[in-house]
């Protein structure tokens, strides 16, 4: 990795390369972020970065990937990108969305992004995946992280993928979980999936690893397998864990207790969400070792064994929880009141369909518009204005309960989006602007449909069991209608048999048996 260099006649000033690094106020993007000042200077991006302060070298940027102009602008200015995004959270009031769907948006919006703003090269940390398991049946999490490196790399932009398996850390998802159950059971009655092998590293390893592959040339398009120099089992790692804590504990192998109990039983007892420890729980069927064939040396092989990188995570995590104690009692002895937050109450609800063959995500976008109208005609009606606005009624009213606009600017062949500028069941409000989008996954005919930022203007409490359950329900429909489309081979043509020639909007069609005037 060589440092970039401006020459004059009498000096030469070393050029410090930026890095956008994603997540930087979350577990590992923060620890990586010390790192990476000693050699670069630093975008690092968060959903709240505006609230924290720059220094020498970090400009903190206010990021939202799941809006793609706002992935353009915290790009702007970077030479390479690491990419730490995982959605396993709910990232709404109510979030009506598989973490799969929206890891698509997420990692499509900020490929995109990356070469628009000619980024040189993508970092990525993502997980070991199992030789010999054919895709389907990798469990969710894993399949997710590898469709996320597959559509990182379909625009041109080199990715480096960093694959590791669980990384042992002070905070995060992984170690916790386990240091949790040594921690609160005394006695555990372990299934089948604890004895499957694993490949801890230490989170400073996994840190080093992403820092040396910056820049590296050679290392572009590739994916790389991390490890420690332990290959254990999850028994293992909670008897070693035990040892480290100074706990006995009393360990007993049985042999059921399903992937699926085992998820519900690690969840109450460690009282983490479900949302993280479902995915992750069901990742351990699989054996997650890295493969000698995918290893590079001085990147792949942690030096940091298993009981010292636990021994260092659990001092941490203590020292970080008599911290927050601290915090939390010089706040109560403040007089200050506690800064007011502002309540959103606001939706993003995404789901995935089969699109046939030869139709892309500007065909969905405009097709969704004209089948809407036709599937409870007595009750709603559509109407497009000729250029670029669509309304919905319920009948007989004359005032529309929605009303999209589409997005040139934002949209392509494979991507389309119309912006919610109106109509009664939304409320507008100053930087959160509602739309939905139709993004095809690239390489495939999948296509995720996502309504972002909605703001309801319904009561919330009526709004979620109403509107949103009627909103999956048309999803439904609406995919089990493109199924059969597909099945009897059938291509729906708009009205007249063709599309306006017109190029300047992608809605070009009139909307049959429901356009009229209000």
């Amino acid at each position: 990795m060589d440092m970039e260099t401006t020459t004059s006649e009498e000096t030469t000033i070393p050029h410090r390369p930026r890095i956008a690094l994603t997540g930087a106020s979350g577990y590992i993007g923060h620890n990586l972020l010390k790192r990476l000042t000693d050699h670069y200077d630093v975008i690092a991006l968060s959903r709240h970065g505006d609230d924290k302060e720059n220094s020498e070298h970090v400009e903190w940027r206010s990021c939202e990937l799941f809006s793609i102009s706002d992935a353009e602008k915290a790009l702007e200015g970077a030479d390479y990108a690491i990419y730490l995004v995982h959605s396993m959270m709910p990232t709404a009031k109510l979030t009506q969305a598989h973490f799969e769907d929206m890891d698509v948006i997420l990692a499509d919006h900020f490929a995109r992004a990356a070469k628009k703003n000619g980024i040189k090269q993508i970092v990525y940390l993502s997980g070991i995946i199992p030789e010999g398991v054919p895709r389907d049946k990798l469990s969710r999490h894993l399949r997710s992280r590898l469709e996320v490196e597959q559509i990182l790399g379909s625009y041109g932009v080199p990715v480096t993928t960093i694959r590791a398996g669980l990384i042992v850390g002070p905070q995060g998802s992984s170690f916790p979980i386990l240091a949790k159950l040594v921690q609160r059971l005394p006695v555990m009655t372990l299934p089948t999936w604890t004895r499957t092998e694993t490949h801890p590293i230490a989170l400073s390893d996994v840190l080093q690893a992403l820092k040396k592959s910056i820049g590296s040339t050679e290392l572009y398009n590739r994916a790389i397998d991390v490890g420690g120099p332990d290959i254990m089992t999850y028994k293992q790692m909670m008897m070693k864990t035990a040892d480290v804590m100074e706990k006995k504990r009393a360990f007993h192998d049985v042999p059921f207790l399903t992937i699926h109990l085992s998820r519900l039983w690690v969840t109450l007892v460690t009282g983490m969400p479900k949302e993280m420890v479902y995915p992750l729980v069901e990742s351990l069927a699989h054996p997650m070792v890295a493969n000698p064939e995918r290893k590079v040396e001085g990147i792949s092989d942690g030096q940091i064994t298993f009981e010292e990188s636990a021994k260092s995570a659990l001092e941490e995590e203590a020292k970080e929880k008599e911290k927050a104690k601290e915090k939390k009692e010089q706040a109560s002895a403040s007089s200050a009141p506690a800064p007011a937050t502002e309540s959103v109450s606001d939706v993003r609800s995404i789901q995935r369909v089969v699109l046939p063959d030869g139709k892309n995500a500007d065909w969905a976008g405009k097709y969704y518009m004209e089948w809407l109208g036709g599937i409870a005609k007595f009750l709603i009606r559509t109407e497009y204005d000729g250029s670029s606005i669509y309304r919905v009624y319920i009948r007989p009213s004359r005032q529309p309960i929605l009303e999209l606009t589409y997005s040139p600017e934002l949209s392509s062949e494979d991507s389309a989006v119309y912006h919610i500028t109106g109509g009664a069941f939304t409320k507008t409000k100053e930087n959160h602007e509602g739309r939905l989008e139709f993004l095809q996954v690239p390489g495939t005919q999948d296509c995720v449909i996502a309504i972002h930022d909605y703001l309801p203007s319904l009561p919330w409490f009526i709004y979620k069991f109403t509107q949103a359950k009627v909103h999956l329900w048309v999803m439904y429909a609406f995919r089990r209608h493109l199924k059969r489309m597909i099945k009897t081979g059938k291509q729906h043509e708009f009205p007249g048999g063709q599309q306006s020639q017109d190029s300047q909007h992608a809605p070009t069609h009139a909307i049959s048996g429901t356009h009229s005037t209000p």
